[in-house]
């Protein structure tokens, strides 16, 4: 287990769910793991259980002087980052505001590109400049399957995540342009069983419905997790895919594989 050995990564949005998921799947892998998060408390719990090659580093993805301080830090005590994973979202509906095209509001949606779109742009920038003096590194932004189809109730997030889709091709040519061996590619999960989902699944009656309707609708009928999109971004992140930049990654149980529903024999 040892195929991001003496690499240094910072996963953003690592408290819980995917970025989690990741920095342990890194951990295990043989990197050291920076987890940054605004949930101070188990983003330390999280990285305290993976031991002692993780810290955890408090990081508002918003902020530019946080990303500048959080740069300093790792290069003071690690001399080098080689994996920026851009994790760190969400949807607009945590605090129950409506989001659909005709009643979101202007701050709402600012709120949701604010973190999604600007955490990740201002993540991108950072590493470039980070990894420049090496020469090389592997940037992971995590987008969404809503980043690829509209989701009416969720308008500002399926935006937001259609953007770092974009912007993660242009980060890639631009790394190429400069004759750097920066790649850049994203991830595009749907379905992954995580608290970002509980919003939107209700208590009760009405959960188990939702949840039904939904596993109904995938083609291999059930839930992904968050471990599964952890692997695939070990992949990307390690040696093994130097090859692979600019390029999207669907992990979705076939959902947009052309068909709602797996054929009947």
């Amino acid at each position: 287990m040892s195929r991001l050995a003496q690499k240094t990564a910072l996963v953003t949005g690592a408290a819980r769910g995917i970025g989690e998921a990741i920095a342990r799947s890194f951990a295990a892998e043989g990197a050291f793991v920076y987890l940054s998060d605004i949930r101070h408390e188990e983003g330390e719990r999280v990285a305290e259980s993976i031991g002692s090659n993780a810290r955890y580093l408090p990081l508002d993805v918003r902020e530019e002087n946080d990303w500048e301080k959080a740069v300093q830090t790792i290069f003071t005590e690690q001399g080098k980052l080689d994996i920026l994973v851009n994790n760190a979202g969400i949807t607009g509906l945590e605090q129950g505001a409506a989001h659909n095209p005709e009643h979101a509001s202007l701050d709402n949606w600012h709120a949701v590109h604010r973190t999604n779109l600007d955490g990740t742009f201002l993540g991108c920038r950072s590493a470039i400049r980070a990894m420049r003096p090496q020469g090389h590194g592997s940037i992971i932004n995590i987008s969404s399957r809503s980043g690829l189809v509209g989701i009416p109730s969720a308008a500002a997030y399926a935006s937001s995540k259609a953007a770092i889709r974009n912007h993660s091709k242009s980060v890639a040519l631009y790394c190429a342009q400069q004759g750097l061996k920066i790649r850049c590619n994203s991830i595009h999960p749907a379905a992954i069983f995580t608290p970002m989902w509980e919003p939107m699944l209700g208590e009760g009656e009405k959960r188990t419905a939702v949840m039904e309707a939904m596993v109904r609708d995938i083609p291999v009928h059930r839930f992904g997790q968050s471990e599964e999109v952890a692997m695939l971004a070990v992949l990307l992140a390690s040696d093994e895919a130097t090859y692979i930049t600019g390029s999207e990654f669907n992990i979705d149980g076939g959902l947009l594989a052309g068909t709602s529903a797996s054929p009947k024999q």
